[in-house]
């Protein structure tokens, strides 16, 4: 039973954040997103050299190259184009 828990903890653990993640871009339809060229513009506008966009879990994904030569996957909102999340992509 206690390994049972520990289990349900531990996977808890994994999948939470993830959604919470997916939760930041919010729930609107895709007719209200805004352009992947406009995304990409914003990329820029950031600072990036962005190499490309996707859409991941309801968010926009910029694959690019930071200021500083590190490869970078920044989370953006689909409609704001605010910036969810930036991690390190390499």
């Amino acid at each position: 039973m206690r390994k049972l828990f520990t289990s349900s903890i531990l996977l808890a653990s994994i999948v939470l954040p993830a959604a919470a993640m997916a939760a930041d871009c919010g729930t609107a339809p895709q007719s209200e997103w805004m352009s992947e060229a406009d995304i990409s513009a914003k990329g820029v506008e950031l600072g990036y050299d962005v190499r490309s966009v996707k859409i991941e879990d309801g968010c926009y994904e910029i694959y690019g190259i930071a200021k500083d030569g590190a490869k970078v996957e920044v989370l953006l909102n689909p409609v704001s184009a605010e910036v969810v999340s930036v991690k390190s992509a390499g």
